[in-house]
């Protein structure tokens, strides 16, 4: 700090010295008072949901059957469909229910071992292999998002400062998600059989082409263990589905018409979920490390009373804020957890400051922050 003497013509008035605190000592004030908020967050939280971590096998089961069972029921629909109007209804049916279907691979990476028996080889048999996205893809990879250290930063695969990036970033983002079964299709088809006959090729795909992420900087390490087996099979399982695909519109054995359907409803699901990805945080950290309670306000929550975010944001990710504070909590269990914690804590506490209205305000929103950050 510059300091400056009295004019002439003015006499000093002695002040006595005012105590500073070193700035280490500032600085350690500052993170214990972090950790303070961040131990008081999570210790309500964890009281008063301790009752709710246990999966319920019927909910989830019937839940997910009945999604797969209605998906695949619209899109036969749209194929068989009479008229264009019928096929569009149906197609939007199979949409939303395919896409509630693959909301449940979330879910996986979160239930323990063994809370469900069966459950992943049934996820990826009717949804992951014949969409194309295994859950390989996720698991191993969705756990790094919420590791307290590396959300955020450039370790953290599923995350983006969309919000400080530049205007097209967004639109762009949502567009490309467009492209990911034919993507998905070449993934598996092509390169899973061209890489394991060439060595160096095996290395990319498994560090750049293995996982549903937004980071393009994120480098994947390799399976090991019994995840390895998972992989295996699950990616042998995608090959033989796109291969056959492939095969089936080349030698006509499925009319061409009803391939392209079934691609359109599945890059139009994929295209919501990336829609509902956009809103599922503030995108406003440029990569420090942040604080539980930092991590938890940069995500969202779109509880009650509106009921479309059922729909945009299905199995418990309309709490997605909620998610990360308890992401041990069965997606079932979070709306009764939210009325928990939003009766108990008061109205000062920052666990309100993470809950919003709609999902068009909270596009908004995102757009113009990442016009703001270009601006800036």
């Amino acid at each position: 700090m510059t300091t400056m003497n009295p004019p002439a013509d003015r006499v000093a008035t002695p002040v006595a010295p005012v105590a500073k605190t070193p700035p280490s000592a500032e600085a350690d004030k500052s993170r214990k008072a972090a950790i303070a908020d961040d131990m008081a967050m999570l210790r309500a939280a964890s009281e008063l949901t301790r009752d709710l971590v246990n999966p319920s096998a019927r909910i989830y089961w019937t839940d997910f059957l009945a999604s797969a069972f209605l998906g695949y029921a619209g899109v036969a629909g749209a194929i068989l469909a009479p008229s264009t109007g019928w096929m569009l209804a149906a197609a939007l049916v199979a949409v939303l229910a395919l896409y509630r279907a693959g909301s449940f691979i979330h879910e996986l990476t979160h239930i323990r071992k063994n809370a469900l028996p069966g459950f992943r080889l049934a996820w990826n048999a009717l949804i992951g292999v014949p969409m194309l996205i295994p859950s390989f893809l996720y698991e191993g990879i969705h756990s790094l998002h919420h590791n307290r250290t590396r959300y955020g930063t450039v370790e953290d695969p599923e995350y983006l400062p969309l919000a400080l990036m530049k205007p097209w970033t967004v639109p762009l983002f949502v567009v490309a998600a467009a492209f990911a079964p034919l993507a998905l299709l070449f993934r598996f088809a092509v390169l899973t059989p061209l890489s394991f006959a060439i060595p160096p090729l095996r290395r990319l795909v498994m560090e750049r082409y293995s996982g549903l992420i937004i980071n393009p900087l994120f480098r994947r390490r390799p399976p090991e263990g019994e995840f390895r087996r998972l992989w295996a099979w699950q990616e042998g399982g995608a090959w033989a589905w796109s291969t056959l695909l492939i095969a089936a519109g080349a030698f006509g054995w499925v009319p061409l018409r009803a391939l392209l359907i079934f691609g359109a409803i599945a890059a139009a699901s994929l295209v919501f979920n990336q829609i509902r990805t956009l809103v599922a945080h503030l995108w406003e950290n440029d990569g420090g490390e942040l604080t539980v309670t930092a991590q938890f306000l940069d995500s969202v929550n779109v509880p009650p009373p509106g009921l479309l975010p059922e729909i945009w944001a299905p199995v418990g990710l309309r709490y997605h804020a909620l998610h990360h504070l308890l992401p041990g909590v069965p997606y079932h269990a979070l709306p009764e957890a939210h009325r928990r914690l939003r009766d108990a804590l008061p109205a000062d506490s920052q666990y309100h400051k993470a809950n919003y209205r709609s999902l068009p305000k909270l596009v908004a929103n995102l757009v113009a922050g990442s016009a703001r950050g270009a601006a800036a």
